[in-house]
C-alpha cells in the first residue's frame, strides 16, 4: 500500500538511491531531473517523470530536492514552472543540497506564506551512504514538519536530528564539511608520507584505521585511491562550494579557519588542473599524477 506521495527533484549521483528506497518502503514517486535521460533508469523502476518542478509539487504530499548549486536551488523554487509555482498549501518542501543558511531561511518564509513546511536537510555520506541508506541528515526547520518526515529520513538515512530553525541544518553541515576537510588532507598526506617511506599503503591503512587516527573518510576513499578509483561519491567542485560556503558563515561570524582555509586552496588547485569532475580522493592527483 502506498504510505506518502513523494515528489523528488535531481536524480543525481545519490537521488537514484534515494528515491529507490523510499520507493521501495511503499511510497509513491514523481520526479525530475533538468537531464531527463538521467532519470530514466528510476522511471524503469516505477517513478512518475514529471517535466517541471511545478509538475512534481502539485502532484506531491512530500517534496525532496537534491541539486549542485545555491543558484539551482533557488532556480527549482523560484523560476519558472518552479515548485513555488504550485499550490504547495498544507505540502513539506525538504531541500537535501548542501546551500546557504539565508536561502534556506527564504524558503522556509516564502513556504510560510503560502501556507506550507520548510526543512533544509542537507546530508552527509556520499554515494555509498545513499546506496546503503545510511546517510547522515541534519535538518532545520519547525519540529512539526520534521516529524512528519522522519519516517521518510528513516528509510534513507542512519543518522537523523533536527537542529533548530530554518538554516540550521545548512550550518550543521557546514560543521561536517569543516571536519571532513580536515580528514581529506590527512588521508592524503598519510598516503603521500607512506609511500614515500617504502611502506605498504594497504597495511598502514589497516593498521591505521584501528588507531585513533581511524575516520570514515580513511575506511572509505583511501581504498578507492590504492585502486585508482576517482568516480565522484561526492565531486571536487561541490566540495569546494560548500567549503566557500564555510568560510563566508564563517567571516560573518567573525572566525578565521586556517586549515579549512588550506584544503579549499587545495581543492581549488585540483579543480585548475582539470580534476573538478572526480571524486574528492582525487585530491591525491596533486602528488601522484593520474
Amino acid at each position: 500500500m502506498v504510505k506518502m506521495k513523494i515528489g523528488f527533484i535531481g536524480i543525481g549521483v545519490m537521488g537514484h538511491s534515494m528515491v529507490s528506497h523510499l520507493m521501495n518502503a511503499g511510497n509513491e514517486a514523481y520526479v525530475y531531473n533538468r537531464t531527463k535521460s538521467k532519470a530514466n533508469r528510476i522511471v524503469e523502476q516505477g517513478a512518475i517523470w514529471k517535466d517541471t518542478p511545478q509538475a512534481v509539487a502539485e502532484s506531491a504530499d512530500v517534496v525532496f530536492s537534491i541539486v549542485g548549486y545555491p543558484k539551482d536551488v533557488e532556480e527549482i523554487y523560484y523560476g519558472e514552472n518552479g515548485i513555488f509555482s504550485a499550490d504547495v498549501k498544507g505540502k513539506i518542501l525538504v531541500d537535501m543540497t548542501t546551500s546557504t543558511p539565508s536561502l534556506a531561511e527564504k524558503i522556509a518564509k516564502t513556504a510560510l506564506e503560502k501556507e506550507a513546511q520548510a526543512l533544509d536537510a542537507p546530508v552527509s555520506g556520499g554515494d555509498l551512504g545513499a546506496k546503503n541508506a545510511t546517510l547522515t541528515i541534519m535538518v532545520g526547520g519547525g519540529k512539526e514538519a520534521y516529524e512528519k518526515v522522519l519516517p521518510l529520513f528513516q528509510t534513507i538515512g542512519k543518522t537523523y536530528a533536527l537542529h533548530g530553525g530554518p538554516g540550521k541544518g545548512q550550518h550543521t553541515k557546514m560543521a561536517n564539511q569543516i571536519m571532513i576537510a580536515g580528514t581529506m588532507t590527512g588521508m592524503t598526506e598519510m598516503l603521500v608520507y607512506g609511500e614515500a617511506a617504502g611502506l605498504d599503503l594497504a597495511k598502514v591503512i589497516e593498521t591505521v584505521g584501528g588507531g585513533s587516527a581511524a575516520n570514515w573518510s580513511l575506511s572509505n576513499y583511501a581504498p578507492r585511491i590504492l585502486k585508482k578509483d576517482y568516480t565522484p561519491g561526492f565531486f571536487v567542485k561541490h566540495f569546494i562550494k560548500d567549503l566557500k560556503i564555510a568560510l563566508n558563515e564563517a567571516e560573518k561570524m567573525k572566525l578565521d579557519l586556517p586549515a579549512t582555509k588550506e584544503a579549499t586552496r587545495l581543492y581549488e588547485l585540483l579543480a585548475e588542473k582539470g580534476y573538478e569532475n572526480d571524486g574528492t580522493q582525487a585530491l591525491i592527483k596533486l602528488w601522484w599524477g593520474n
